[in-house]
């Protein structure tokens, strides 16, 4: 992992990159969900050799995509991915982008039939900065990776791990893994493992049917 994350941060960009490096196996097929410029499946694709797809709603970033030889797809994922059979794909890849689908309960049914592992990563609404935020000034609270107004937020869905964790158990799926960062780094102290959602500012978890 030291690998992944020196070359991740030597590049500008966000540790969720090399956390996602790690646990993706070699060779696997990979789908990338709202995967933007591609930048993702570019490193999927470079360092563990995927084969992988991606689905992007924006044109422009699409045509980012091709341009660097990927294969991206515009699509809105609210909408399904009825064009991809069961379990087509080794890993599907929701990356900080749950929490601003419109249907995010259809979203991750159709991962889950298409993958065969999803994984899944998100802000936690319940950080405790947040909470502090939200108790002491009395507004929708904003912190690094919450840094929008109400009114120009991307984010519809915002959720915590505990919801996630209910979630989980509601719609009988496993979570095989999962990680927490705080200030772009992996914690797993005990207060992570006890009190994971106050102390944890982000989450990836690694889930199957």
């Amino acid at each position: 992992m030291k690998f992944n994350r020196h070359y991740i941060e030597s590049k500008g960009l966000h540790l969720n990159y090399s956390i996602i490096l790690d646990i993706v196996e070699e060779n696997s097929r990979v789908l990338d969900l709202g995967c933007g410029n591609g930048t993702l499946l570019k490193l999927l694709k470079e360092k563990k050799n995927a084969k992988g797809s991606g689905i992007e709603i924006s044109q422009d970033e699409v045509i980012k995509c091709i341009s660097s030889g990927l294969s991206v797809i515009q699509g809105n994922i609210d909408g399904g991915l009825k064009q991809f059979q069961s379990q087509s794909y080794d890993y599907v890849i929701l990356n900080q982008t749950l929490q601003s689908t419109q249907n995010p309960d259809y979203v991750m049914e159709e991962m889950l039939r298409v993958g065969k592992k999803c994984i899944v990563s998100f802000p936690n609404f319940a950080y405790w900065r947040v909470r502090y935020n939200f108790c002491t000034k009395g507004t929708m609270p904003k912190s690094r990776i919450l840094p929008f107004e109400w009114y120009n937020t991307p984010n519809i869905h915002l959720l915590t791990i505990k919801d996630f964790f209910e979630y989980a158990n509601k719609h009988n799926f496993t979570i095989i893994e999962k990680v927490y960062t705080t200030k772009a780094k992996i914690r797993t102290g005990i207060q992570y493992k006890l009190f994971a959602n106050l102390f944890a500012e982000e989450a990836i978890f690694v889930i199957s049917k």
